[in-house]
């Protein structure tokens, strides 16, 4: 009997892409905020055809960025 082991399947959150409005319901941030974070590089984003779209990774590792800065603060 072989296995052959395969990458694990992501969750189907991290599989989610949201524009740039729901982004900004999900942070609760305004779109001028959100758009600075994007042209800073804090908030990382992908393009599909002229859409800009942020993962749910993305997303999640921009609040770990802002608690790892409220805790050094």
């Amino acid at each position: 009997m072989t296995t052959t082991t395969q990458a694990p399947v992501p969750a189907a959150n991290d599989l989610e892409l949201y524009r740039i409005p729901q982004a900004m319901r999900l942070l609760k941030l305004s779109r001028t905020v959100i758009y600075e974070q994007l042209r800073t590089g804090r908030l990382r984003s992908i393009h599909q055809g002229r859409a800009r779209l942020i993962t749910a990774a993305a997303i999640r590792d921009y609040i770990a960025l802002l608690e790892r800065e409220s805790e050094a603060a």
